[in-house]
C-alpha cells in the first residue's frame, strides 16, 4: 500500500482549514495535492480529531492482523479436513 506523504495531523489541519472557509481549490494549490485527495480525506476523516484518527489507525492494524490470523487458521482447518477425508 502506498504511503501518504501527509501525516495524520497534516490531513486534519488541512480539513480544519477547509471548515474555516478556505476554498478547496486554494487549499489544494497551497499544499500541492489534488481535489480528489481532499474529498477522499474529507469522506474518510471528516469530523475527526488527531486522537480519533490514531485510534482508527490502531483498529485498522488490529483488524488486518486478525484477518491474517483467521486466514491462516482456516487454511490449517482445511488441510486437517482433507487429511481426515483421505482413506489410508
Amino acid at each position: 500500500m502506498k504511503k501518504s506523504r501527509y501525516s495524520e495531523s497534516q490531513i486534519i489541519s488541512i480539513l480544519k482549514e477547509a471548515e474555516a472557509g478556505v476554498p478547496v481549490a486554494e487549499l489544494c494549490r497551497k499544499h500541492g495535492m489534488s481535489d480528489a485527495s481532499f474529498y477522499n480525506w474529507r469522506a474518510k476523516y471528516g469530523g475527526m480529531d488527531v486522537s480519533m484518527m490514531k485510534r482508527m489507525k490502531e483498529l485498522e492494524d488490529e483488524n488486518r492482523r486478525l484477518k491474517k490470523m483467521y486466514a491462516e487458521e482456516r487454511l490449517k482447518a482445511e488441510l486437517v479436513q482433507e487429511a481426515l477425508e483421505k482413506k489410508w
